[in-house]
């Protein structure tokens, strides 16, 4: 695939990410619908979406998806769904994707793959701006809702992870969400005394679930095999920033000191590890 192609695709795929916090942000703090209904709609949506897609397209494929992906796909939407009912989206997004980064290079790392000396300096950079978010202080994030969005991101950590040369992406993407839907309305019976729709919620629910999940999912996993993990995990953390100014223009959500830096830490340090991949051999 042209080196052009694979950017594009992987822009996509980040946008779609950044989307997804706005979307279910909008809804969790600005609609009345709960976060289990949330994130069953998500689910059923994108997987009614994939499943058209793939029967549209009438071919033989590899790979349909497995429970154990699906599994991580669940506990992804729902730690995400209910983490942002406290969490503002930039720091939501910041949360997930540290997590992400982390349990990703930690699998690429153990798998043989080897960073320059830039390259750690720009891991350590992120991870710094990272930390500089979570430090207790008057602007620091809930606690509950911190720890949901970190199990979020080590889940769509594992994700990603086994997407990697899983087959064909339009296939298993649609194989999992179909896996994930009965894991999302067994919650929502569970938590049925909690529930509560409203059109507004609902409509941000099959926008997340149709178009930023399902479709945006499936791009990402045509870009993985392209992908080394520790690439794949860093250039996520892109999306923090995307999320947050989406918030800030969106959602009238403020821009702190404290997310501007840590914000800027990242980027910097992606930028390191991006660019040293090119030009400085692994140590």
């Amino acid at each position: 695939m042209p080196y052009t192609r694979v950017v594009l695709l992987t822009l996509l795929a980040l946008i779609a990410f950044a989307g997804n916090s706005l979307l279910c942000r909008a809804a969790l703090a600005h609609t009345q619908i709960d976060a289990a209904s949330f994130t069953a709609i998500r689910l059923v949506s994108g997987a009614v979406v994939l499943w058209a897609l793939v029967v549209f397209r009438r071919g033989e494929h590899s790979g349909r998806g497995n429970w154990l992906s699906a599994l991580a796909l669940f506990v992804y939407a729902a730690g995400f769904s209910f983490a942002y009912i406290q969490l503002n989206t930039g720091i939501g997004a910041l949360i997930l994707f540290g997590a992400v980064q982390t349990s990703m290079i930690a699998c690429g790392l153990w798998r043989g793959e080897r960073f320059s000396l830039l390259q750690w300096l720009g891991l350590l950079l992120a991870c710094s701006g990272l930390i500089g978010l979570l430090v207790p202080g008057l602007s620091a994030p809930p606690l509950s809702g911190a720890l949901l969005m970190l199990a979020a991101g080590v889940a769509w950590g594992v994700y990603s992870l086994r997407g990697k040369g899983a087959g064909d992406p339009l296939s298993v993407t649609s194989g999992n969400f179909i896996r994930a839907v009965p894991m999302a309305l067994l919650l929502s019976v569970l938590l049925i005394k909690q529930a509560s729709l409203e059109s507004a919620g609902v409509g941000y629910a099959l926008l997340s679930g149709v178009l930023t999940s399902g479709i945006g999912y499936a791009i990402w996993y045509t870009a993985l095999p392209l992908l080394k993990a520790t690439t794949a995990a860093t250039v996520q953390l892109s999306v923090p920033l995307l999320a947050a100014l989406g918030g800030v223009l969106l959602l009238q959500e403020p821009l702190t000191l404290r997310l501007l830096l840590a914000s800027l830490a990242i980027l910097g340090g992606i930028g390191l590890v991006v660019l040293a991949a090119n030009y400085h051999k692994p140590l």
